[in-house]
């Protein structure tokens, strides 16, 4: 269905894949699709914002899914299950940027919305008055009554995507990187390949067989075993293209600090840091810091649940949630820290996995608190990464998040520190941040 610009149609189903297509002769632009989650106009946070270096939003709802060629045409693809996207997003908004000169010079420019189920095309719009625009906003889901609508937009910014994600309310750098791949390095000469290093305290699992299994077979050869560290600009990365796709992956947390809290423990008397209590002061309330580490989980039949010590639920690696939290270190002194167990060879059956961490007794928040967690996969690179200081009075922190694309399994730094409502507990702060919609009880270890 052609369509007008301004023009919208109803969306009938539930998900959709949107391509962004140009015809792709030698010297056109590169054309990258991305997608904003926008409450009330702007975005929640810059998370709301999925591209090709954050290829998935917490939620699940929407995936980068990536380029593919076809006959002297290119497509770039986003993947919406718009059932699933949250109730307080009330508009997504589908994004062209143009790398190598502006969509003047991208012939065929277009936009299409298919049925994710049968393939069927249920709207198109064209853009067809490009001139000196590096971004586009070509289309829009829009809620109106509860049904999602479709409207072809084609606004142009010719100050690129940096000036079309500031209108939206995503922070940008004062010198914005393009949404766009960075040309690739010519290939190093490759080296001899040598044994990997293991982190201090953190050795590669393996999984022992369940008792009467048979002998699982061998496990594919590493693809890259350099370390990958996750950063604000490079917060996500793909486990399977580092060949991360079997045997046990090690989920490390380490954990230093409650200096401040001791400090003023010695300074002040217990008695005058309690009366500060109440105003949020870091308190400890023993000699040691207690941090759980813990594990939100979605699975593709759509069973769902968390991995954490409150009440022994710690889950089991040969039987879903396929998610075993090792034990609970009370301290965070001993070099192996808190660990948690996920089986790779059950990733075909995650659909989302969230990995955080409350603070469970020794401290009001995390301020003054120094972690680090590293994912160290059996056939992989490890990845790692290391928490920004908390400035907020935050007792439980999101970790990472790790989706199934349907092709790949991406792990993606969330590094968010969450603050909960009064009476509400930090383990139902997280599931409502992500929209996990799972029923608590009052439980302690």
């Amino acid at each position: 269905m052609s369509m007008l610009k301004g023009s919208n149609v109803p969306v009938p189903v539930p998900a959709v894949r949107v391509e962004v297509g140009w015809q792709s002769p030698a010297g056109t632009p590169d054309v990258d699709a991305s997608a904003l989650l926008l409450t009330s106009g702007k975005v929640r946070t810059d998370a709301d914002f999925v591209f090709y270096n954050q290829p998935a939003h917490a939620s699940g709802a929407v995936l980068h899914e990536g380029k593919r060629p076809s006959g002297g045409r290119m497509t770039d693809g986003l993947g919406i299950d718009l059932a699933a996207v949250e109730g307080a997003v009330d508009t997504v908004v589908l994004v062209a940027s143009a790398d190598g000169g502006p969509f003047g010079r991208v012939p065929g420019l277009h936009i299409r919305v298919l049925d994710a189920a049968s393939g069927a095309e249920l709207a198109r719009f064209d853009s067809q008055d490009a001139t000196t625009e590096t971004a586009f906003v070509l289309g829009e889901f829009y809620r109106r009554q509860g049904a999602w609508k479709f409207r072809a937009v084609g606004q142009g910014y010719a100050t690129g995507l940096a000036g079309l994600a500031t209108d939206f309310g995503i922070s940008v750098d004062e010198e914005p990187q393009p949404a766009h791949r960075p040309a690739a390095a010519p290939a190093p000469v490759p080296a001899p390949p040598v044994a990997p290093p293991v982190p201090s305290g953190q050795p590669a699992a393996s999984i022992p067989p369940p008792p009467g299994a048979p002998a699982p077979p061998p496990a594919p050869a590493p693809v890259h075993r350099t370390n990958v560290t996750l950063t604000k600009d490079a917060p996500a990365v793909s486990l399977t293209k580092q060949g991360g796709t079997s045997g046990a992956m090690r989920v490390n947390l380490n954990w230093s600090g409650g200096g401040a809290g001791k400090r003023l423990t010695k300074k002040l008397g217990r008695k005058a840091l309690e009366a500060m209590g109440a105003r949020g002061a870091l308190l400890p309330q023993s000699g040691d810091i207690d941090l759980d580490l813990c594990a939100l989980y979605q699975l593709t039949d759509g069973s769902a649940g968390v991995v954490h010590p409150i009440g022994g639920s710690f889950g089991a690696l040969h039987a879903p949630p396929y998610i075993q939290l090792d034990g609970d270190d009370r301290t965070g002194a001993v070099a192996s820290g808190e660990n948690m167990t996920i089986n790779l060879d059950h990733q075909a059956r995650f659909k989302r996995i969230l990995i955080f961490v409350t603070v469970y007794a020794g401290a009001r928040s995390f301020e003054g608190l120094n972690a680090t967690v590293t994912l160290q996969p059996q056939h992989g690179a490890p990845v790692d990464f290391s928490l920004d200081e908390c400035r907020v009075p935050a007792n439980v922190c999101a970790l990472a998040l790790i989706i199934n694309t349907g092709s790949e399994l991406v792990v993606q730094r969330e590094a968010r520190y969450l603050v909960p409502e009064p009476g509400i507990s930090p383990q139902r702060t997280v599931d409502y941040a992500y929209g996990w919609g799972l029923d608590w009880s009052p439980a302690r270890k």
